[in-house]
């Protein structure tokens, strides 16, 4: 199969101009290559931003229709008013960033796959043979567990947990396979998929809720494997989702601000990291004020302005509920 050749079927089309009536500029699929790895997985398409379009771009032709329509619906998440993650901070080691940055996104894009996948059943995109090609995408990402724990724990659980996502909780041959070939870190998994399902995603805010829950989960897990916790609490900032109520309350009853020992990006100064007091996310970074700036009254400024103030100033976006 050429990727000329290549025909997307009518739902796809259709969400293809679901996303085009919401976006301002134009979105576009296209297929990239002849590839054909004989398993989807979520890694065969990305968006690229080309001037005010988007192009998604799919890599391998296993399974058109499913992998062009997950990236639909992710893009259609964004622009229905989901909260997205940004990463402001940086620990001053790059290698670092881009691992905290990929896992960040992979736990949030997990929160995700609770609505992706469920629109994509809607859609009839998701077949038995979906079913198999998936599986095997798991498959081609990990090896068996080893009897010791190892440092391909952190991939192991998140993989599973999305393929749980994919699968749900039910399906006897999956668990079987599972749990013969990654005991605990399928169990760890079970567990965090039971915490996200545990109250459905029907609006930004439950969404934004259940990704900060994982957010905790996770390294909670880490931590009891002696492993590094990534602390996407603090690194990843998470858009905010307000009333109208909170956006003209004070920023101070709203958000606490913290000295971060990382760096904001753009200036390189100090990052002082606004929490949301309900659940102590990151919700934004300002950099440090520039020495001759510091003072009290710097801060006092900040926590005295209206939450949309503040937001306006730093050109946050956020939901409102």
């Amino acid at each position: 199969m050429e990727a000329k050749d290549v025909v997307l079927n009518d739902q796809v089309q259709d969400l293809i101009n679901q996303v085009n009536n919401l976006y301002p500029g134009k979105v576009t699929v296209h297929f990239i290559g002849q590839l054909q790895a004989g398993y989807v997985r979520h890694d065969q398409a990305q968006q690229m931003q080309v001037g005010k379009d988007i192009d998604i771009q799919v890599a391998d032709l296993t399974a058109p229709n499913y992998t062009a329509s997950h990236e639909l619906l992710h893009l259609l998440m964004i622009l229905s008013g989901f909260p997205q993650v940004f990463f402001s901070l940086t620990t001053g080691n790059k290698d670092l960033d881009e691992q905290l940055m990929i896992m960040g996104t992979e736990l949030y894009d997990i929160v995700s796959h609770v609505v992706v996948v469920s629109e994509q059943k809607k859609h009839g995109l998701i077949t038995p043979e979906i079913n198999d090609l998936y599986l095997k995408g798991v498959q081609a990402t990990l090896k068996p567990e080893p009897a010791e724990r190892d440092d391909e724990m952190t991939l192991r659980t998140l993989t599973l947990l999305d393929a749980l996502v994919f699968f749900g909780r039910d399906d006897d041959a999956i668990n079987a396979t599972f749990t013969k070939d990654y005991p605990l870190s399928f169990a760890a998994a079970q567990k965090l998929y039971d915490l996200i399902m545990e109250k459905p995603v029907s609006s930004p805010f439950t969404f934004r809720r259940n990704v900060v829950k994982l957010f905790k989960a996770f390294d909670a897990q880490l931590e009891a494997w002696d492993l590094p916790a990534l602390h996407n609490t603090e690194y990843t900032t998470l858009a905010s989702v307000l009333s109208k109520r909170q956006l003209g309350l004070k920023v101070r009853q709203v958000f606490e601000l913290y000295h971060s020992d990382m760096h904001e990006k753009t200036t390189q100064r100090r990052g002082y990291v606004g929490f949301n007091r309900s659940d102590q996310q990151n919700a934004f970074v300002l950099p440090a004020p520039k020495p001759k700036e510091d003072t009290p009254d710097y801060y006092t400024h900040i926590y005295d302005l209206t939450v949309d103030e503040l937001f306006r100033q730093l050109k946050m976006p956020y939901i409102l509920r």
